[in-house]
């Protein structure tokens, strides 16, 4: 069955012209017609056109040139070149510049209608491609990049460049900072965006088992090995693969990324031949590759392969100004998930959200509003239905006395140690050079347990 849209005949034999308006629009389509070029090109501004029929010969502009501009400006849009018998080089000259075919006038009517069909078929197919492009984009791309800091402003800027190449990025930043959405948008701004996005979380597999996630393996490689299976660097081929928490990788493996790095090439479990792959290496760490390699436990050279970009995101604690916009976004989300009419935060709500110290980042802020929705009896969200240990927050007043009172500096010193840390108080209480118990006691007096 055809599939109807919208048409534009461009010939200055308007005998012709209406012909085929007619036949065309018998066929269900909604057809325009123009004389010229350039009454043509004037049409294609004003209605979204999905196949073009020109006349090879026109009086402003030969058709050649047409075919060229309409591709250039509307790339989803297919033209059919008419032509007459002495002009079927020009028709094929035409096709060169990006029309979809060409049809002789008189003597191919009977082949008109299929044709548009085809091309009407790939104009709608192109245009569904691109809507859902827009809306992957939408979903996945740079804009749904919360915050308006110039912290996370400068991070998406470079995050936005280094999209465009081929280039390995590694993603610095403490957990829950947000690093896989930043590279699921770089993959989408990026001419991989068509091919798949693949993830992979490094620390959540152990050794054996993440080498045949990773590369696949050979039927009969290993006892349950019953086929052949395709790795996620297979999956990826064309697109992007995205390697979280990279410096868990075990040293075996981070010979084999290497190779990869080096060649896209990489041996499957049990196979003897390579397999080649053509794939774009996002990873990202919230460890110390620096101070992994000094222990031993990363390789240098992989390290120098996979940081030739780096972007460190910034702490929420950095971009205190993007907490409330935030906090808005996660209430209107979870609001509509559980349908509750919830569309206030109180101004104490977003004081204390923003007084707070957040270890756990974007990730505990949105846990954490996404707690006080499900407790809301009414629009509003309030302090009331913060955690305790964020109610119990000083929020900032101006004065200047808080700033040198003993037990501030003291709470302050130990937020900034645990965030070393990253949340291991053993560790901390020995860079504090006091007792696990006293660290205990401190985190309690300070509402920081």
């Amino acid at each position: 069955m055809m599939q109807k849209g919208k048409l534009l005949i461009i010939d200055d034999e308007e005998r012709l012209r209406n012909l085929l308006a007619r036949i065309l629009q018998l066929e269900g389509h909604d057809v325009f017609t123009a004389a010229n070029a350039k009454e043509g090109l004037r049409k294609l501004q004003q209605e979204p056109i999905n196949v073009v029929l020109s006349d090879v010969k026109l009086p402003d502009i030969d058709g050649i040139t047409l075919s060229e501009t309409i591709k250039k400006n509307y790339p989803s849009t297919e033209i059919i070149v008419l032509t007459a018998y002495g002009t079927i080089n020009d028709g094929v000259k035409a096709i060169k510049a990006g029309a979809f075919d060409y049809i002789t006038k008189g003597d191919d009517n009977e082949k008109i209608i299929p044709l548009v069909s085809k091309a009407m078929d790939k104009a709608l197919l192109q245009q569904t491609v691109m809507e859902l492009q827009n809306k992957l984009n939408d979903k996945f791309g740079f804009d749904r990049l919360i915050g308006r800091s110039t912290a996370i402003s400068d991070v998406i800027k470079l995050a936005q460049k280094v999209a465009l190449t081929d280039t390995t990025v590694l993603l610095l930043g403490e957990t829950g900072t947000g690093k896989e959405i930043f590279a699921e948008a770089i993959h989408q701004a990026s001419n991989r965006n068509t091919k798949s996005f693949v993830a992979v979380n490094c620390s959540a597999f152990t050794k054996e088992l993440l080498e045949s996630e990773l590369f696949g393996h050979k039927a009969g490689s290993f006892t349950g090995a019953l086929k052949d299976k395709k790795g996620l660097f297979e999956e990826a081929s064309g697109g992007t693969i995205f390697l979280d928490e990279i410096g868990e990788l075990d040293h075996d493996l981070q010979a084999k990324l290497l190779r990869v790095l080096e060649s896209q090439q990489f041996l499957k479990i049990g196979d003897t031949k390579p397999t080649q792959v053509n794939v774009r290496i996002l990873a990202a760490t919230n460890r110390n590759l620096q101070t992994e390699i000094a222990e031993g436990h990363f390789r240098s050279d992989l390290f120098y392969r996979l940081s030739v970009f780096q972007i460190t995101l910034p702490a929420l604690r950095e971009r205190k100004k993007d907490i409330k916009l935030l906090a808005e976004y996660f209430m209107q989300y979870f609001a509509l998930k559980v349908k509750k009419q919830i569309n206030i935060l109180s101004d104490e709500f977003v004081n204390k959200l923003e007084a707070y110290h957040w270890p756990g980042n974007i990730r505990e802020l949105k846990n954490i509003i996404e707690r006080a929705v499900i407790l809301a009896d009414n629009n509003v969200l309030d302090e009331s239905l913060l955690p305790y240990e964020i109610q119990q927050q000083q929020v900032k007043t101006g004065s200047p006395v808080s700033a040198f009172d003993l037990s501030s500096v003291e709470k302050l010193h130990i937020q900034r140690v645990l965030n070393h840390t990253h949340g291991n108080r053993a560790e901390a209480a020995t860079l504090l050079n006091i007792g696990v118990a006293t660290l205990y006691r401190k985190l309690k007096e300070y509402g920081l347990e």
